[in-house]
């Protein structure tokens, strides 16, 4: 399921794109070794401190397993900025009418390799097919991607090829980059739809997720999904009752934190408080 996360809700999702970074991180740093920032296990870098929309996949446990970023042209973006050398010293494109699309990756760990729901092949049409149909709604017409032969290949594969290119293919570190444009067209999003199987809505509710999201940190309250549930407070109220010294009181702040740090800050606040 798919939730796009912009500045108008990210004060919803702020654990979810904790999560999101932190897959980032795993992907980009310890799978592909690209030289990023890297901070408390979250690949964060300038771009998205520029209100971008971030489409974030998750799965039937509520974890995220793929994503991708959303970022306007008409202001600092990694092509015009980072990777200005694939266009030949030609002028990068700006124009409210076009996104740039980056930061995608999925969880090869946790997925598969085939075409049910929870493998790579389908979480990457899902993460596509969202990000196409929010761009459409926001009148964007066409996204430009750096993207390696690699996921040129996938995306020829999956029904999702680009239509053009700018400029010529760069080496960039370990791999080769290319600046690829696709248009936010109904026939490339049924394209993708058809080599998926997928034919239903793609995104989830806020509220679906949220409570999705929030039943791997344990039991919410009924009907307050943004906070913690009465009996985990209560459980860690006893724990630290029953210490009978210094370590064993620390030992279980170290759980409470653990465990509850994908929670909302109100949450997190609350079970302080008892701390």
């Amino acid at each position: 399921m798919i939730i796009t996360i912009d500045a108008l809700n990210r004060h919803r999702f702020a654990p979810v794109l904790d999560e999101m970074y932190r897959l980032r991180a795993r992907v980009f740093q310890d799978r592909l070794g690209w030289d990023v920032d890297v901070k408390d296990g979250k690949e964060i870098d300038i771009f998205d401190n520029l209100d971008p929309a971030h489409v974030v996949c998750l799965d039937d446990d509520g974890d995220v397993v793929g994503c991708m970023r959303l970022l306007q042209t008409t202001g600092p973006h990694m092509l015009a900025d980072v990777f200005h050398s694939i266009l030949d010293g030609e002028a990068p494109l700006r124009s409210a009418q076009i996104w740039e699309a980056t930061r995608f990756c999925v969880d090869t760990v946790k997925l598969t390799g085939s075409r049910k729901r929870n493998s790579i092949s389908y979480v990457t049409s899902e993460v596509m097919i969202g990000a196409f149909e929010y761009a459409q709604k926001a009148g964007i017409l066409d996204a430009v991607a750096v993207i390696d032969p690699v996921m040129n290949r996938v995306l020829k594969r999956s029904g999702n090829a680009p239509y053009d290119y700018l400029g010529t293919p760069k080496p960039m570190g370990k791999v080769t980059a290319m600046a690829a444009l696709m248009d936010c067209s109904d026939e490339r999003i049924a394209s993708i739809r058809e080599f998926a199987g997928i034919d239903h809505d793609v995104f989830a509710s806020e509220e679906d997720v949220l409570k999705r999201f929030s039943r791997r940190a344990g039991p919410s309250r009924s009907g307050d999904n943004d906070a913690p549930a009465a009996e985990l407070r209560e459980y860690f109220a006893q724990q630290l009752r029953e210490a009978s010294n210094d370590d064993e009181a620390r030992a279980v702040r170290r759980l409470m934190t653990a465990v509850t740090e994908h929670l909302p800050q109100e949450a997190q606040d609350a079970l302080r408080r008892i701390a």
